[in-house]
C-alpha cells in the first residue's frame, strides 16, 4: 500500500515552522505536579475576572446558540465605529487579533515578497510570513524595542509589509507618537504598516498616538486591536482592525464566514460599555507594575520598563531552572528563549495577592541557592 508523505506534500514555508507555544494551561500543571492551588501569570490576561456586565449578556444569549452567529458583526462594527469615529466598513473582525494580522497577511502578501518586523517582537508576526513562504526581515532591536530608523532603512522593493507592536510583547517597550508618525512619513506608500496595538488600553491617554486618525493620512496604515488583554475576553477570541474601506474590503474576501462566533460578539459589544470594568484594570494593572518593578528593585534584578499589564525581569542565565522552580510552586511565568531573550522571564500582573506569591516564591528561590 503507497503511503501518503504528508510533510513533502506540505507547503515549504510550513514544513519548517515550529507551533506557536501558549503559555502553560493551570490545570495541566495541577496534573503533572498534583498541586491543588496554581497562579498563572503566562499569558497576559486580566486578573479581574469576568466584568458581571458581560456574564449577565452571556447567560442571555445561550437560547441563541443554535443559531449562526452574525457574520457581518452588525452591531459590534457600529459600537467600534462610533468608537473610532470611522465607517463601519472600515473594520474587520477576527477571532482575536492574531486572526485579523494572519489575515492581513495572507491578504496581501505573497512568496515572492518581504516582511520586516523587530527582534525580540510578537512571534505571531514570523510566524505568519514564514507559513506563506514570504522572505521575513528582523531587524535587530535597540534597547529591547523597534528601532524604527533601521526598520525604514530595511524596506527594498521587495517589502509588502511591516509589523510595528505598540507596546510591544514580550519586551513591553513604546513607541512614541511623534516617533511612529516620523517613521509612517518614510515608509513608502505602497508598504502596508500594521500597528499592533494589543496592550494600547494600559498606555496613559496622554501618550497614546492618535493611530486610527492617522488613516486619512496614511492609506497604507492598519491599526489592529484585541479584547483579550484589558477588556479581559482572553477565552472568547474577538480582536479587529481598523483600515480604509479598500483595505477591508480586501480582508473581507478571505475572511472566514462566523469567524467571530455569537458569545464573543455579544461579549465585546457589551464590555466596551462598561468603562468600571476597564478603569478597575487599567487601575490594579498599576498597581501591580508598581509591587513588581518595586520587588526588582530592592533585589537586585533589571527589568525592560513596560507599558503593558506584564513585566520582562532578566533573572540571569539560569532562567529556565527558575522557571522550573517556580512551577513546582504553583506559579506559571513565561520563559521568552524563544524570543531571543534567554535571561529573562515574563511575568504578567495579576491581582495583588498574585504577584505576592511570585515574589515570594523568588525570594524562596534565591535563600535556597544561597
Amino acid at each position: 500500500m503507497s503511503v501518503f508523505d504528508a510533510k513533502a506534500a506540505a507547503n515549504p514555508g510550513v514544513r519548517q515552522l515550529q507551533p506557536y507555544q501558549a503559555g502553560k494551561p493551570m490545570d495541566e500543571l495541577q496534573r503533572e505536579l498534583g498541586l491543588a492551588k496554581v497562579i498563572k501569570l503566562a499569558s497576559n490576561e486580566n486578573p479581574l475576572g469576568l466584568s458581571g456586565k458581560v456574564r449577565t449578556a452571556l447567560q442571555a444569549e445561550v437560547e441563541e446558540l443554535i443559531r449562526y452567529p452574525d457574520a457581518n458583526g452588525f452591531y459590534l462594527k457600529s459600537k467600534l465605529a462610533a468608537l473610532h469615529q470611522v465607517q463601519p466598513q472600515q473594520i474587520t473582525l477576527g477571532n482575536g487579533s492574531n486572526d485579523v494580522l494572519e489575515i492581513l497577511a495572507r491578504t496581501f502578501v505573497s512568496a515572492a515578497d518581504e516582511v520586516i518586523y523587530s527582534q525580540h517582537a510578537f512571534v505571531v508576526y514570523p510566524l505568519v510570513t514564514q507559513a506563506i513562504g514570504a522572505k521575513g526581515v528582523s531587524v535587530a532591536a535597540r534597547n529591547y524595542g523597534h528601532d524604527l530608523d533601521a526598520m525604514a532603512a530595511a524596506v527594498s522593493e521587495k517589502t509588502k509589509m511591516i509589523f510595528v507592536a505598540n507596546p510591544n510583547n514580550p519586551t513591553g517597550t513604546f513607541l512614541t507618537t511623534e516617533a511612529l508618525q516620523s517613521f509612517l512619513d518614510k515608509v513608502p506608500s505602497r508598504v502596508l504598516v500594521v500597528l499592533d496595538e494589543a496592550y494600547s488600553e494600559y498606555v496613559p491617554e496622554n501618550e497614546r498616538a492618535p493611530s486610527v486618525a492617522w488613516l486619512h493620512d496614511y492609506p497604507n496604515l492598519v491599526v489592529s486591536r484585541t479584547f483579550s488583554k484589558a477588556y479581559g475576553l482572553a477565552g472568547l477570541r474577538a480582536g479587529y482592525a481598523v483600515s480604509s474601506v479598500e483595505i477591508a474590503d480586501l480582508m473581507n474576501r478571505i475572511r472566514q464566514p462566523f469567524n467571530v462566533n455569537s458569545l464573543s460578539l455579544k461579549a465585546a459589544e457589551v464590555i466596551l460599555d462598561d468603562h468600571e470594568y476597564l478603569q478597575k484594570a487599567v487601575r490594579v494593572n498599576q498597581q501591580g507594575m508598581q509591587q513588581l518593578t518595586e520587588f526588582c528593585q530592592q533585589n537586585g534584578y533589571n527589568y525592560i520598563p513596560s507599558y503593558g499589564n506584564f513585566l520582562t525581569i532578566e533573572v540571569g542565565p539560569d532562567a529556565g531552572e527558575i522557571y522550573q522552580k517556580l512551577l513546582h510552586q504553583g506559579v506559571i511565568v513565561r520563559p521568552v528563549g524563544g524570543y531571543g531573550l534567554p535571561n529573562h522571564l515574563r511575568v504578567s500582573i495579576g491581582l495583588p495577592e498574585e504577584n505576592q506569591a511570585f515574589i515570594d516564591a523568588m525570594n524562596r528561590i534565591a535563600s535556597a541557592k544561597n
